[in-house]
């Protein structure tokens, strides 16, 4: 609900949202969703740090709490179109990177995860990371 726009409610279940409209960060698209079987995967809910590269950099040794709380941070989820989330998948930054216009906000923010719950940044993604930043000195954490 936070990332759509337009958003109407199933009339059954206010929590649940029955349409509303997506600019999908990732791609650039405007996505339509409709909660549905056939229609609910165009928008998916991607873990900015995909969890298993967190579990590698750090989240083997935090708290089952944190574990929890990492998965379920808002800081760390976010709306995107689904088929480029599914091919995105457990990708870190050196791996996968957005459409270019939402590069620097996307680092900061896997960057931002990453310090809250005290994971490391492997070589490869810092170098992707530092390529990225780089090309956008104002970029603030979020």
């Amino acid at each position: 609900m936070r990332d759509l726009k337009k958003i109407t409610h199933k009339s059954s279940d206010w929590c649940l949202v029955a349409t509303g409209t997506l600019n999908d960060p990732y791609t650039g698209k405007v996505i339509k969703f409709v909660r549905g079987v056939g229609t609910s995967t165009k928008v998916q809910i991607d873990h900015v740090v995909a969890l298993s590269n967190a579990w590698v950099t750090g989240a083997q040794s935090i708290s089952g709490t944190a574990r929890y709380q990492l998965a379920n941070d808002p800081l760390n989820l976010l709306a995107v179109d689904g088929p480029t989330n599914g091919s995105k998948s457990d990708s870190d930054a050196a791996s996968f990177l957005p459409r270019a216009s939402y590069r620097c906000k996307y680092v900061a923010r896997q960057l931002s995860v990453k310090r809250k719950y005290h994971l490391w940044v492997t070589a490869a993604e810092k170098s992707s990371m530092v390529r990225v930043l780089s090309t956008c000195p104002t970029q603030k954490l979020p």
